[in-house]
């Protein structure tokens, strides 16, 4: 038996009935030959890893734009939590563990540059909308590799295009990552705005620190607990009544207090305003586009084309390319 088969003998042995095995995937869809060390899924962590996009990951916001401080948590250290909690509830779970890495790594891929600012920018402009789920799964799908894609398996894109909207994902693993999302970004925003004196201990409801924990890590560790004995019979996963409830208006109350803060977020309009005219730019200058997005220009339109640059350009990068456009160089006289 190769590697790959022996590991594949020992996800059937070991895991539970509900886990996604890897030897019973939908497949790919160009097939390849199997690895003979590393089990379909464990192939897809490591496409996603290697990619462009993910590396990207590290210099796009994830709440505050630009922040000053080496602690505050990128689109990249996000991506990363959500991967550790999702892990960590699948493996109490015993579901697949290599396909809940996948997903949760490349969930976010094709989030945009100043994080949700500017999503529901490119939501506003863009033809038909933008959701960052979709625009991650055509990431994997179109862009990556040279506009071959990352070919991942059926779970891994299914369960990237489910971790925000409905319906579920198809496996439990991708629905563990959608759960993971929640509990990672609501606490660490928390975090955060704690850090950046956005808002102050005392701010946050008292009721929901008695029913989920006064610290970050006891909020993950009440949140983790809850879901793996809620999810346990298999059917899907889940938090009980009073835990989701808790979880729900606790981001309803970064939503007030943090998420829609002008101190927070009062430069969101000054990136919003650059990405919309570098978008009005590229869509008028279809010459200054890197070759692959001008191949996608001649056969999807230019919006599409400029949306997918565009969306994956980091917060600096963007900056760049605007200075570039619209900022007149100095003149050295020689």
């Amino acid at each position: 038996m190769t590697c790959r088969e022996e590991w594949e003998a020992r996800e059937r042995a070991e895991l539970s009935p509900h886990a996604c095995l890897a030897a019973e995937s939908r497949g790919r869809r160009t097939p390849i030959e199997p690895c003979a060390i590393r089990t379909c899924f464990q192939r897809d962590v490591d496409r996603i890893v290697h990619c462009k996009a993910f590396r990207r990951l590290k210099h796009k916001t994830q709440v505050f734009l630009q922040p000053e401080g080496d602690h505050y948590r990128t689109r990249m250290t996000h991506t990363l939590e959500v991967m550790r909690i999702a892990r960590t509830m699948a493996r109490a779970l015993r579901l697949n563990e290599d396909l809940t890495e996948a997903v949760a790594m490349g969930h976010d891929l094709g989030h945009t540059p100043f994080g949700h600012a500017g999503e529901r920018l490119l939501d506003q402009i863009m033809p038909g909308g933008f959701r960052h789920y979709e625009q991650s799964l055509r990431v994997v799908e179109r862009l990556e590799n040279g506009g071959e894609g990352l070919n991942l398996t059926w779970e891994v894109r299914d369960g990237i295009l489910r971790h925000t909207n409905d319906p579920l994902a198809a496996t439990l693993e991708g629905q563990l990552v959608r759960l993971a999302d929640h509990i990672a970004y609501i606490n660490h925003d928390i975090d955060d705005a704690l850090r950046g004196g956005i808002i102050y201990p005392m701010d946050i409801p008292q009721a929901l620190l008695n029913e989920l924990g006064f610290s970050h890590g006891q909020r993950i560790d009440t949140l983790v607990a809850d879901a793996v004995a809620q999810s346990a019979d298999g059917t899907r996963i889940r938090l009980s009544p009073a835990k989701g409830k808790a979880l729900d208006e606790l981001r309803e109350f970064m939503f007030e207090a943090v998420y829609r803060n002008p101190v927070a977020k009062g430069e969101e309009s000054r990136a919003q305003g650059m990405l919309g005219q570098l978008f009005e730019y590229y869509v008028n200058h279809l010459d200054k586009l890197p070759d692959d997005y001008y191949a996608i220009a001649q056969t999807e339109g230019p919006e599409r084309a400029v949306c997918d640059y565009i969306a994956g350009m980091t917060d600096k990068y963007a900056v760049e390319q605007y200075q570039a456009a619209f900022i007149p160089k100095a003149w050295t006289v020689k």
